[in-house]
């Protein structure tokens, strides 16, 4: 019979008794996996499901909402209430939001290349890193838009006209 210190015997126990609590831990979580709620969601996809977009969102109330790197290509936004909404790294190449009212919005790095942005309100957005290649500009307001001088050049390029909400003609409204 081999002679077993109390150190061994405290050593087993505690082997022991970590191995049981790891098994009951590992059962437990495989058991009852962590629920849903607990994993945090992306940013950009944070409220995709509620906004529902369609091809043809023309002269709805979207004011608030945030379009962080949506692919909204196409989409028909005339008319709409986009102020306060935020457009992130979103592609809106060839969209349609003529007459819509974007005051205070913010469209970062966002791409509006062949977009039509006639009558635009755009009165104290953020416009900075946006695309604006071939977009129609005639008659969109952009009194207080944060835009960079790179931007404005190009922007200064392509306007004409006036707003037919505000009076703002385009050109004054850049700065040209």
């Amino acid at each position: 019979m081999a002679f077993l210190s109390p150190m061994t015997k405290r050593h087993s126990f505690l082997f022991r008794f970590q191995t049981l609590f790891f098994t009951f831990f590992l059962l437990f979580v495989l058991i009852f996996p962590a629920p849903r709620a607990f994993a945090k969601r992306p940013p950009e996809i944070r409220n995709q499901e509620d906004l529902q977009i369609s091809q043809d969102m023309h002269g709805q109330d979207l004011s608030g909402n945030e379009f962080v790197k949506f692919d909204l290509r196409g989409i028909n936004f005339s008319g709409s209430n986009l102020n306060g909404a935020v457009f992130n790294n979103s592609k809106l190449k060839g969209a349609d939001l003529h007459d819509a009212d974007m005051r205070d919005a913010l469209a970062y790095a966002s791409d509006f290349e062949d977009a039509d942005l006639s009558g635009v309100n755009f009165n104290g957005a953020l416009l900075m890193e946006s695309i604006f290649t071939n977009a129609n500009i005639e008659g969109a307001d952009f009194t207080d838009a944060v835009i960079s001088r790179i931007q404005q050049k190009q922007l200064c390029d392509l306007a004409k006209g006036t707003n037919p909400t505000t009076g703002e003609d385009t050109s004054y409204s850049l700065g040209c």
